[in-house]
Parts: C-alpha cells; structure tokens; sequence
C-alpha cells in the first residue's frame, strides 16, 4: 500500500481592472462612495470570491457623468438612475435611426 500526499491545485485568477482605490484615485471618488454607487446600481463592478471588487476602466467615465449630474444639476441618486436609463435609451434610439439611414442610403447614380 503506498502512501500518496494529496495534490494541492489552485486557480489563477488574472484579477483585471481598478481595486477601489485606484478607481477613486481616478475618479476623485471616496471608495466608500463608489461602493454605495455600485450598492444603488449606478456604478458596474465585479466582485471576486473573497469579496474583493474590481471596477472596468470604462466605469471611470461613468463616474464622471454622475458626479456631473449630482453636482451640476443637484439631481438625488434616484433621479440620476432614471436620467442614465433615459440617457441610455436615447443613445440606443440614435444608433439604430443611424443604422436605418446609413442601411436605406444609396448612391446616386
């Protein structure tokens, strides 16, 4: 009978994107901010096994748009919801109107 010791594997997990410290570095956000924003659905992030959150750069952006909306307008975090759904369906609208023109556009001959 023999003895065998157990194999031991691990997952790499490539981690990608900002930790929140980086993400408020960049943004100017405190990262408890960004965690409520993320909490309210404003604001994508991933979160790891360990709990740990990882914000896509892409989000940085997003950031930057609410904090204009929250300060520049003085919208509450609800109204700011409903402004980024709208904002976002409106930029749906205009690109499917683009693809319809640019789909119907034929040269003139």
């Amino acid at each position: 009978m023999s003895t065998s010791t157990p194999i031991t594997q691990y997952v790499l997990v490539r981690r990608t994107g900002l930790s929140p410290d980086a993400f408020a570095e960049r943004t100017g956000l405190h990262p408890d901010l960004a965690r409520k924003l993320v909490a309210l659905g404003l604001l994508d992030a991933h979160r790891y096994a360990g709990g740990e959150m990882s914000f896509d750069p892409s989000e940085v952006t997003h950031a930057a748009r609410i904090q204009r909306l929250r300060t520049g307008l003085g919208l509450n975090y609800s109204a700011i919801g409903l402004v980024l759904d709208l904002l976002d369906r409106i930029e749906r609208l205009e690109t499917a109107a683009r693809r319809r023109r640019t789909s119907s556009w034929t040269p003139a001959a």
